[in-house]
């Protein structure tokens, strides 16, 4: 069987395209048929045009040239975003998790808007029937339960997805939701924030390293209450610096805790934090604060933890709230990375943060959320 003649494929040959046998190699590679040229003078002269075929039927994985995309095929999604510290997101998101269907959940669980926080904004806290008082308790017990099994589970290698998925298999296991999922949009069941993150960090598939420090945040929704605390950890053996944040974080959320009671004013607060915070070289994130908690998940009051606030309202018995102390070795100021979400240190230095959900008693204040003392914290 005799082949195929093929004129030569130069847009401009000077020969007037004859039979051609000269193939170009890299087409040749590539399977591309069918690129023959008269001679080297041709193919040559056709180079710049010619190249743009390989570089249309070149297979490409234009991930893998950026230095944002890892091996294993992780990735930053914020490449040219300026990070304040050196921790970065590693993407892709594990999907959203299903939450089954029997589990009551917030008004906010389908479409991300808390339309009951909405409409009662501006009122002020509410005051808890005892019945309701009960139905928190029960709450913040499995709250605190889920908390502990999921620090159990830091250790260097675990990435703080797998957090997430314990968190979430926990939650459920009790009955409850987790009131972190689709609250405004937030795509994960609890927030895992890491060193120079202050709060709101999003689970990704980043591995826990010796010597960092993380807060697991948990809030959980049972029973039409909900339940938040948080606590920070230590991640393997850290340096002295992060040790005494974190002494100091703990220390400033027990002595507001103490100053809880009947008449007290929520302004307060700020007045006992802050000078711990300064007398340990330490600063007082003012962005984010304490909020009231019951069947709604941030209502009123808002509770700032800084000096000279200008907080209203007075603690009264059956007002359940938060305080939770974000605390940072450096700045007390912050930015968010482009996802909207992730509260980072504005100088790149570690923060820390510890919460507790409270119910003022007609004697004093009751600790919804306690857990046992921890060691490292002494």
């Amino acid at each position: 069987m005799s082949a195929v003649a093929i004129p030569c494929q130069s847009s401009n040959c000077p020969n007037g395209h004859p039979p051609s046998r000269l193939e170009c190699p890299t087409c040749n590679k590539l399977g591309i048929r069918g690129s023959f040229f008269c001679g080297q003078d041709c193919f040559k002269a056709n180079w710049k045009t010619h190249k743009i075929v390989h570089d249309i039927a070149t297979p490409r994985q234009p991930l893998l040239d950026d230095p944002n995309i890892n091996k294993d095929g992780t990735f930053n999604p914020f490449g040219t975003f300026k990070f304040t510290g050196p921790l970065r997101p590693v993407y892709p998101l594990s999907p959203r998790r299903v939450v089954p269907d029997h589990i009551p959940r917030p008004d906010y669980a389908e479409d991300g808007i808390p339309t009951s926080e909405q409409r009662r904004a501006g009122q002020p806290p509410r005051v808890l029937s005892p019945e309701e008082q009960e139905k928190m308790r029960a709450a913040c017990k499995l709250g605190r339960e889920v908390l502990d099994i999921a620090a159990a589970a830091i250790r260097p290698g675990v990435t703080t997805d797998q957090i997430d998925a314990i968190v979430h298999e926990a939650t459920i296991e009790r009955g409850a939701y987790p009131s972190p999922l689709n609250y405004r949009g937030y795509p994960k069941s609890v927030c895992t924030s890491i060193n120079e993150v202050i709060c709101h960090g999003i689970p990704d598939q980043r591995k826990l390293q010796e010597g960092d420090i993380i807060n697991i945040d948990v809030s959980l929704y049972k029973d039409g209450f909900h339940a938040d605390l948080n606590e920070t950890y230590p991640v393997g053996r850290i340096d002295e610096d992060s040790q005494r944040l974190l002494r100091t974080t703990r220390k400033c959320l027990d002595e507001a805790i103490k100053l809880c009671k009947p008449g007290a004013l929520f302004r307060d607060l700020g007045k006992v934090i802050e000078p711990i915070a300064r007398q340990n070289g330490c600063s007082v994130v003012r962005t984010y604060c304490g909020h009231g908690i019951n069947d709604l998940f941030h209502p009123a009051p808002n509770i700032p933890h800084y000096a000279k606030n200008k907080a209203i309202g007075t603690m009264k018995p059956g007002i359940c709230f938060t305080i939770e102390p974000m605390i940072n070795l450096g700045h007390w100021d912050l930015e968010h990375w482009p996802d909207d979400w992730t509260a980072v240190t504005i100088d790149g230095k570690r923060s820390a943060q510890f919460e507790e959900t409270l119910l003022i008693t007609e004697t004093g204040v009751e600790v919804l959320t306690a857990g046992k003392p921890r060691a490292d914290l002494q």
